[in-house]
């Protein structure tokens, strides 16, 4: 795959008041003039944690990850800011804190989904490098593509002291080929 582009995941959706306070923080950036994850205007577009990102997942995988599902809701954290990419063009996030129960939905989530997994040839399981175990750094984005100047900004705007104490309470299978998302459990916010 090229750049930052994902093409399937499966995703965790957070409640409602987690889903809103994150929400509120893209709106803060947006009213300072930021780059931030509102300016997505698709439906589908909410805060969510990225479980596993590969080229493809098969829709034989929804039915494997029924079990997953049956464990939400799972208390999440999100605590720090946290950085990606490149000094041209960082990823804002905010870490979600990896505690032994998310770490074991991540590690079943890949177990149950290993054998739906394709690359972009459509040979094998796939997982996108920073999918993999010890290398997964929960997270929810804020922000992409920011400069140096913007990131600086954009930790004035937010309160980055600030902690956000919720469940994820939603399995979904994004498709990014037909940008179409399935929730395999839960709700969607």
């Amino acid at each position: 795959m090229k750049g930052d582009q994902v093409v399937h995941s499966l995703e965790l959706l957070l409640d409602e008041p987690s889903d809103q306070q994150v929400r509120d923080e893209w709106d803060a950036l947006a009213a300072a003039g930021l780059p931030n994850q509102s300016a997505h205007r698709a439906p589908s577009n909410r805060p969510h944690v990225t479980l596993a990102a590969a080229g493809h997942i098969a829709a034989s995988a929804d039915a494997a990850l029924v079990p997953v599902g049956m464990r939400l809701p799972v208390p999440v954290l999100l605590g720090a800011p946290i950085l990606f990419g490149r000094a041209d063009r960082l990823t804002l996030a905010r870490l979600v804190v990896p505690s032994t129960e998310l770490l074991s939905v991540h590690a079943q989530t890949l177990r149950l989904g290993a054998d739906h997994l394709v690359d972009d040839s459509g040979a094998g399981a796939a997982l996108m490098p920073h999918s993999l175990p010890g290398h997964w750094t929960p997270h929810v984005t804020l922000a992409r593509r920011l400069t140096a100047d913007e990131l600086t900004r954009a930790l004035a705007v937010l309160d980055t002291r600030a902690t956000i104490e919720g469940h994820a309470v939603g399995l979904r299978h994004w498709d990014g080929d037909a940008k179409t998302e399935y929730v395999l459990a839960g709700r969607a916010c």
